[in-house]
């Protein structure tokens, strides 16, 4: 996949590893082995070859750039987040901190971080290589998420310090038999759900199982931190808590830009020091996002009396049907709650009389069957009339990124190629 995007790009250093390379036993590849062409480098060859073993000694500012964290692309193409020197810092900082009641108790040779997330992704960046290596954790590296080797490596670890999960992940493992035989409760210490919010099915099945579970919020624009439930507090079901330590939120009419009263709905906007220093290369689409230090997320939520914040859903994911305002995710929580339902995401779909229609996308559990009446009737019985899936559509597999976000933006963009091709 590199050699012609090398050469349309004209690539200089291409510097190519193998993941066997590093497992004990396993032998090491060789230049020639992996068929590498005339002008690329071998990693481990170049490592023997160097001979300076001085390290650069760059002189750091807060403000640099550290790494461009691009953005998952649900509602877009996806952008580069700027991230700096101190962004990564402070997150570091409280990702740890927010844990320390737990982990501090626990030897450092006992500490462990199960990372099964793309260490690529902002998330996996954060709360599993930098989490492990500042609390001076054994990260546990999976290439891939794939149940079975996940349950084989769960069970030949005694226990397991810290695990960041997303939904998709802790849906396939705690449903799985093998799972639920073991004693998760003296195998797991925490269980932190993120990237994509867990139905309320999910967080009672790891209740019953006696794992201790917790959710929180983050975006690649605020280094994968900004709201969580506090690990040793209340946490309230559905919510993703408070927030972080030098992290400030404000719940916005986005249309008014002015503040929502305390249980009304608003778009969040936060400001602190894991906020990014923009987009790269991309001076308009910061100046839309970030307003005197203040981030608009696009995330919409309201605040309960105790300050704990509840995420209803993206602003750019809402219907607006027959000039009502409609939120995928209170439909989809709905179709969750159907024994027959595994996964669903619900869209928005053009509808020539009300602007907007609904349509849910559903994939069954394995071996059930099921009509588009029998789960129209089961939403009927839980949501108003027009917040009911006027089309549902089954398959076998729905679009979502690495981490488990749902990807609305394939499913409506298939739907208007669909009717586009009526029309011709």
């Amino acid at each position: 996949m590199v050699k012609p995007l090398a050469e349309e790009c004209n690539i200089k250093i291409v510097m190519v590893t193998k993941l066997t390379d590093f497992v004990n036993g396993a032998g090491v590849s060789t230049k020639e082995s992996l068929g590498l062409p005339e002008g690329w480098h071998h990693f481990s060859e170049f490592l023997n070859n160097c001979t300076n073993k001085i390290p650069p000694r760059p002189v750091l500012v807060k403000d640099d750039p550290a790494l461009i964290q691009f953005t998952g692309g649900t509602t877009g193409t996806p952008k580069g987040a700027t991230l700096t020197q101190a962004n990564l810092v402070a997150a570091t900082f409280q990702v740890v901190m927010a844990g320390a009641s737990l982990i501090d108790s626990i030897q450092i040779e006992r500490r462990t971080v199960f990372a099964t997330l793309p260490l690529f992704h902002v998330y996996g960046e954060i709360c599993c290589l930098m989490y492990g290596l500042f609390s001076f954790a054994t990260i546990i590296l999976l290439p891939r998420f794939e149940i079975e080797e996940v349950i084989d490596t769960i069970e030949a670890i005694p226990e397991i310090t810290f695990w960041p999960a997303v939904p998709t992940m802790l849906t396939a493992f705690l449903n799985h038999p093998r799972a639920q035989a073991m004693d998760l409760g003296r195998k797991f210490k925490f269980v932190n759900n993120g990237a994509a919010p867990a139905p309320l099915e999910l967080i009672e099945k790891a209740k019953d199982l006696n794992v201790y579970f917790s959710e929180g919020w983050g975006m690649s624009e605020t280094t994968s931190l900004g709201i969580s439930n506090p690990v040793m507090g209340v946490k309230k079901p559905m919510g993703i808590g408070v927030p972080y330590p030098d992290n400030d939120i404000r719940l916005v009419d986005p249309d008014t830009l002015e503040d929502v009263k305390q249980g009304e709905r608003g778009e969040i906007w936060i400001k602190g020091a894991t906020v990014m220093k923009g987009y790269w290369n991309n001076p308009e689409e910061t100046a839309n996002q970030l307003r005197d230090g203040w981030l608009r997320t696009g995330d919409v939520a309201y605040q309960d009396e105790d300050g704990y914040v509840f995420i209803v859903d993206r602003t750019k994911d809402m219907i607006i049907a027959g000039g009502f305002n409609i939120y995928p995710r209170d439909i989809d929580e709905v179709l969750f709650k159907h024994p027959k339902v595994k996964d669903v995401i619900t869209v928005g779909i053009p509808d020539a009389y009300r602007g907007e229609t609904v349509k849910s996308y559903v994939q069954l559990v394995e071996g059930q069957t099921a009509t588009e009446d029998e789960l129209r009737d089961f939403c009927r019985q839980h949501l108003t009339a027009y917040k009911v899936p006027k089309f549902i559509e089954f398959r076998t597999e729905l679009p979502r990124t690495a981490v488990g976000k749902a990807l609305r933006r394939l499913l409506r963009d298939e739907e208007i190629a669909k009717m586009n091709e009526k029309k011709e």
